[in-house]
């Protein structure tokens, strides 16, 4: 059995943060401490929740954290890099993030668009005339990338991507496909569809997509161990290996480039603690970076995703559920949840915020497993039923 090793802190973010990492001039400080919303008994019951959860699936290694806009209000890591003897995870080991890379992605997109560089009503061929839709995308908007309403057929080219051929192979087939609905209508998701917002932002940038994101969001808030691609992973002190289910067990599988060549729809890498940043950017705690109209224009519902609601795990607690700009949006009873989750050959990644109560939380396993499903949706409604719980006494109490 795997040793593991599991830890809980419920300390400042900015007191934390300090012991790990220093901090670049051009970051903005963590905001000073407050009492957190997550009580402590809270904390302490979801982390037995998350051992006994990973223990149970046998997960080779995992992290977990939870944040408020001032505060980590816990932090869990168990397990190791790799079977067979690796490293102990650590809230610096970075993990594969998959399809959370669009979040990413599209906050990007928002932070140019609100500089002026570009519109959300860009017509995507303006940036990539290859793109043609039964020889025609006119209507295709940026907008319409990174919300997946273009119109065509769901995962459309996936497999080519799996395949081993590049996005300027795979181009040309997009005109030999109809449209299933009209631009901006329905939903379909995408991912090599998706990352053409890459030739966008590189176009009116100058510069690469991976610097991009290097410069106006991982050094700004401080996200010391985030990257993009395969070989910023393999060049990690400390990064977890993909696993495997191999005749009942967990396998140590290759690291496959497939996916890492449409990087804004898969190809991020980070640590539990650079999500930690990423979620309290989320919650406003770093408005010079990301501002409070970027986190709108990607949270906005859009397109609803039926989908969703029969997804193992959330189907019993979603009443709603749509899409934004890289970002999904649920309802969990009369509550909103701002949620993504990421699946890639051996990796897991699960995050999740809600503005109403300031509070994120995300997960990272790397196994290939429905577990992050569960422990996301074990913390969530601890969470919720803490609140439920805190009203209830509030209006026994008031006068």
């Amino acid at each position: 059995m795997l040793n593991r090793c599991l830890t809980l802190i419920s300390v400042s973010f900015m007191l934390l943060w300090a012991d790990v990492t220093t901090a670049a001039d051009s970051v903005a400080p963590p905001l000073s401490n407050s009492k957190s919303i997550v009580n402590r008994q809270l904390s302490n019951d979801f982390e037995r929740r998350f051992q006994e959860l990973l223990h149970t699936a046998d997960i080779p290694g995992g992290a977990f954290i939870i944040v408020t806009p001032n505060a980590i209000a816990g932090l869990g890591t168990s397990g190791h890099t790799r079977t067979g003897g690796g490293d102990a995870v650590t809230a610096n080991t970075v993990f594969r993030l998959a399809s959370v890379s669009k979040t990413f992605a599209a906050e990007l997109t928002a932070l140019l668009v609100e500089q002026g560089k570009l519109t959300w009503q860009d017509p995507a061929n303006r940036y990539v005339p290859e793109f043609r839709i039964n020889g025609n995308t006119q209507r295709i908007t940026l907008e319409d990338l990174l919300g997946h309403s273009t119109g065509i057929v769901g995962h459309a080219y996936d497999h080519l991507i799996e395949a081993g051929q590049r996005v300027e192979q795979i181009l040309p087939k997009f005109a030999e496909l109809s449209p299933v609905c009209a631009p901006s209508t329905c939903y379909t998701y995408q991912n090599v569809a998706f990352s053409l917002i890459e030739p966008a932002i590189q176009s009116v940038s100058q510069t690469s997509y991976a610097e991009n994101l290097k410069t106006q969001i991982f050094t700004p808030l401080g996200m010391r161990t985030a990257s993009t691609g395969l070989q910023a992973l393999q060049e990690s002190k400390s990064y977890a290996r993909p696993h495997r289910k191999q005749r009942g067990r967990w396998v140590e599988a290759p690291i496959l480039p497939t996916y890492y060549r449409i990087s804004p729809a898969a190809g991020v890498n980070a640590s539990i603690l650079d999500m930690g940043r990423w979620l309290q950017a989320q919650l406003g705690a770093y408005p010079d970076v990301i501002s409070d109209t970027v986190i709108e224009s990607v949270t906005a519902p859009r397109l609803v995703t039926r989908g969703d609601l029969r997804r193992r795990h959330w189907r019993d607690h979603l009443t709603g559920a749509h899409y934004g700009l890289g970002w999904r949006v649920y309802r969990w009873g009369d509550e909103e949840l701002i949620y993504h989750g990421g699946w890639v050959s051996g990796f897991r990644a699960d995050v999740a915020f809600s503005k109403q109560h300031n509070v994120g939380f995300a997960v990272l396993l790397n196994a290939e497993d429905s577990t992050a499903s569960a422990v996301s949706t074990e913390f969530w409604e601890m969470f919720f039923s803490q609140i439920t719980r805190d009203r209830q006494t509030a209006a026994i109490t008031s006068p």
